[in-house]
């Protein structure tokens, strides 16, 4: 070996402790700036199927009323669309393929029928679970 390839060779190459700060720092500043934007797509997300079950469960109760001539009593829930209320002759359901789902939430749908806003109202009251809000506690309703 000769001198010039031992000096090579004896020659660390790495990184400085400031430089490896450097790109903590950056890379930190990156993620303060993206990882809101992912957070409002995940709440938007949630809403957008949230209203996607509020606008199929509107297909089912429509199928219902076309066979029974109305639509499920308040009392009767949205569960009508998967069992035949008693005293109804003309129910050709199930409606939905499954049980009645809960909200994106967790929580149960709200149905009242006749509704304020049309014959029957839907709403889900968002991840805080009472009326009013804003951002991921919005409520989705049915009218809108």
């Amino acid at each position: 070996m000769t001198y010039h390839s031992k000096k090579i060779l004896s020659k660390q190459e790495g990184f400085t402790l400031v430089e490896l700060i450097v790109v903590v720092i950056i890379i930190g500043l990156l993620a303060g700036l993206v990882l809101p934007q992912f957070i409002k797509q995940g709440e938007k997300a949630t809403a957008k199927a949230a209203k996607a079950q509020i606008e199929l469960l509107g297909t089912a109760l429509d199928t219902f009323r076309l066979d029974a001539s109305r639509y499920p009593t308040s009392q009767e829930g949205l569960h009508a669309l998967t069992q035949k209320p008693g005293g109804l002759d003309r129910w050709d359901g199930p409606y939905l393929k499954k049980e009645v789902p809960n909200d994106p939430w967790g929580k149960p749908y709200i149905y009242k029928s006749p509704g304020e806003h049309g014959p029957y109202d839907i709403v889900s009251y968002g991840a805080d679970g009472v009326p009013g809000g804003e951002g991921n506690d919005r409520d989705v309703v049915s009218w809108e």
